[in-house]
């Protein structure tokens, strides 16, 4: 039974000339009750039938109500004026009281038009029933009927009024809350592609750097396999130690991607400068000396030391690939004008000019980890002029936030 309500509006709400007509025939019940009823009408002869004038004037003034949403206004004119008629016309004092179905077209005009429009009618509208009641009335001009067709006319406009600035209320709130959906939805899907983005740079910083290395240690295994063997096991134990830190740092990277069902990742933190000496030490075992200056007082923030890690690990895998036999690399780390500046430079013949001038997806992932901590990086031919390629990367110290960028967690 509570759900009957709810059923009742939602099936009015499919069918609203139903709803309307249902109002015309409550609306036609009232005009005839009023009509016979003989209460407040001491004076009044007893109840007899109404006359054929007034209950043609009932019938139709009712009856215009089911066009009331179609037309309001129309309504509207055609009730009142059938409300002046009947009053001017009836023989004495009337009986039918036609004017409440002028009160609720008004009220329907009111919940549907503008808060202008509906007082200039309402205005109207009371003024003219009010004042036919007491012109041709027979009853003082303040009798209880005419104060009372202005009363009801006045709060049929207040009412829709109300009820149309409610539905304006609602509707904005609604249009608010999906363009605030629509919002979120572009959001999430804006941080879904960055996270992506930061990720793909993630692994292929990683797989980058130690393919790179294990290529090199196979291939010296191969060419000296038969000759000094025991420079070739060496080289597959690097191949191996470089292989297995592979795993690692991807293992730890595509924990990032992990539900929170799935079993727990690593608790490795991220690389900084504090494990650079590792980065190097499997540089020289590739046959790429590197000499290094660093000087770094103090803690950095953890983005920045993630970001001048990863800066250092793709220059130099970059100056192995491209720098060419007997290269000598040079890097320098240091603090200086609030800002950390990384420096790698090679004496080789660098990157070919197409991929120099294109930049491959190594130098992209360069230039956005530091474009988000607001610093610049370049790459290119070396400032001082001499031969070879030069990254000169610079991070301010002060960043947006202590964490490390969005997709390089505590395990990446």
């Amino acid at each position: 039974m509570s759900a009957l309500p709810g059923v009742v509006r939602r099936w009015f709400r499919v069918r609203p000339y139903a709803l309307d007509a249902l109002v015309a025939a409550v609306v036609l019940g009232l005009i005839v009750l009023g009509a016979v009823h003989p209460s407040g009408r001491p004076d009044s002869p007893p109840p007899v039938d109404p006359f054929a004038l007034e209950a043609a004037v009932a019938v139709a003034a009712s009856a215009a109500l089911v066009w009331r949403r179609r037309a309001p206004r129309t309504v509207l004119v055609l009730t009142g004026a059938l409300t002046v008629g009947h009053v001017a016309l009836a023989s004495g004092d009337p009986r039918a009281p036609i004017a409440l179905s002028a009160v609720v077209a008004l009220y329907t005009v009111a919940a549907r038009t503008d808060r202008h429009t509906t007082w200039r009618l309402a205005v109207v509208t009371v003024g003219v029933l009010t004042g036919a009641m007491m012109l041709f009335g027979e009853r003082p001009w303040y009798a209880d009927e005419n104060l009372g067709v202005f009363a009801w006319g006045g709060m049929a406009a207040g009412i829709g009024d109300a009820v149309r600035s409610r539905r304006a209320y609602v509707e904005a709130i609604k249009e608010r809350a999906e363009r605030a959906e629509a919002t979120r939805e572009q959001e999430a899907r804006r941080r879904v592609t960055e996270e992506r983005m930061r990720i793909a740079r993630e692994l292929h910083d990683v797989v980058a750097h130690h393919i790179a290395l294990v290529n090199v240690q196979a291939g010296v295994a191969s060419h000296v396999m038969d000759a000094r063997p025991d420079q070739a096991k060496e080289a597959l134990s690097h191949v191996r130690e470089a292989s297995r830190a592979a795993l690692e740092e991807l293992r730890a990277t595509v924990g990032l991607l992990r539900q929170s069902g799935d079993p727990e990742a690593p608790k490795e933190p991220a690389p900084g400068l504090g494990v650079l000496d590792q980065l190097l030490d499997g540089f020289e075992r590739a046959g790429v000396p590197v000499a290094v200056e660093v000087s770094v007082d103090g803690a950095l923030p953890r983005a920045v030391d993630l970001t001048a890690y990863r800066v250092l690990q793709e220059a130099l895998t970059n100056a192995h690939k491209h720098a060419g036999p007997d290269v000598r690399v040079e890097a320098r780390v240091l603090k200086r004008d609030g800002a950390l500046e990384v420096t790698v430079r090679d004496d080789g013949r660098g990157p070919d000019g197409a991929e120099a001038e294109a930049g491959g997806h190594g130098l992209i992932g360069m230039r956005e980890r530091t474009a988000a901590l607001g610093g610049s990086c370049r790459a290119g031919a070396r400032a001082d002029g001499a031969a070879g390629y030069e990254v000169q990367v610079r991070l301010p110290l002060q960043v947006r936030c202590e964490g490390p960028p969005r997709g390089d967690g505590a395990t990446a």
